[in-house]
């Protein structure tokens, strides 16, 4: 090859060595200072559609995890009113027999009467209150009550109370009336208190409502399932994003001492190529 000062074949050689090593530095630098090795679309177009798909994908899942923690809010506060309910029911078994017991119109009679009134309007309050965020399972519904459960757009909800379900006071009142708000009005007179306040009839409150309640609580058990589930589906997706984009560390952070000596090395041989041009001016002397 022909000495010349026109053409330095070995500087642009050099150069474009140096300019491909400055090149894989900046990359191995933005992946360190990252932690990712596709952190834009440049990196790998495919890869960075699919990890933005499955973060929006980890996004909705948040969501159902939400709408799962109302759904259990919901049907807890049910659960907890209707242990108070249960209670109350068992003590008006009770005095439903001495109820049936006493002579009637005696004092005793009529004091055993009071403590069932005063048990029947705990049973309606309890029933009212069961409300969390506006919604009460033991109120009569006309749309059915439900949680989304998964990010489909078919089956994806959570039924915890039919369309057209009815208030469950509706076989708690004994004879009475109840106004669907708590509200429990007693039959008239003692005669008709005696015919409403028995055993049998306590009996079959007690197994309508205890039906409710394990209901509520098998739905209980599928909530708290479907969000285990949700957690599993959240931690595999965080870990198959990570797949995809994250950077080796300890492989970069050896790729990046290489590249920089590699960088020092290619700019001491463009400066050994630019100075055999000069060397050439030995020769006119």
């Amino acid at each position: 090859m022909a000495n010349s000062i026109n053409t330095n074949r070995g500087a642009l050689v050099a150069l474009q060595t140096l300019n491909q090593t400055n090149k894989g530095l900046e990359t191995t630098q933005n992946r360190v200072n990252t932690g990712m090795k596709v952190s834009s679309a440049k990196d790998n177009g495919a890869i960075f559609a699919i990890a933005t798909s499955q973060r929006a994908e980890m996004g909705a899942q948040d969501a159902v995890k939400q709408s799962l923690q109302r759904g259990q809010s919901i049907v807890d506060v049910a659960l907890a009113a209707g242990e108070t309910v249960v209670d109350a029911l068992t003590e008006m078994k009770s005095l439903a027999v001495s109820i049936q017991d006493a002579v009637a119109d005696s004092d005793t009679e009529t004091k055993l009467m009071a403590d069932f009134d005063a048990l029947a309007k705990e049973v309606h309050t309890a029933l009212a209150g069961a409300t969390f965020d506006g919604v009460n399972l033991f109120k009569a519904n006309t749309d059915a009550i439900s949680v989304t459960i998964n990010t489909a757009s078919a089956n994806n909800k959570f039924e915890l109370k039919a369309a057209s379900g009815t208030a469950s006071s509706a076989s708690l009142v004994f004879g009475g009336t109840a106004d669907g708000t708590g509200g429990w009005t007693a039959p008239a007179d003692n005669a008709a208190k005696k015919t409403a306040y028995t055993a049998a009839n306590v009996e079959t409150a007690l197994n309508t409502f205890t039906s409710t309640l394990a209901d509520l609580g098998t739905k209980s058990k599928s909530l708290d399932r479907q969000m285990t589930f949700v957690g599993k589906m959240q931690d595999s997706l965080e870990a198959g994003i990570g797949n995809l984009v994250d950077a080796d560390l300890a492989k970069e952070s050896a790729k990046l001492t290489a590249l920089q000596t590699k960088q020092q090395l290619g700019v001491q041989a463009l400066s050994i190529a630019n100075s055999s041009s000069s060397m050439l001016l030995g020769l006119f002397r």
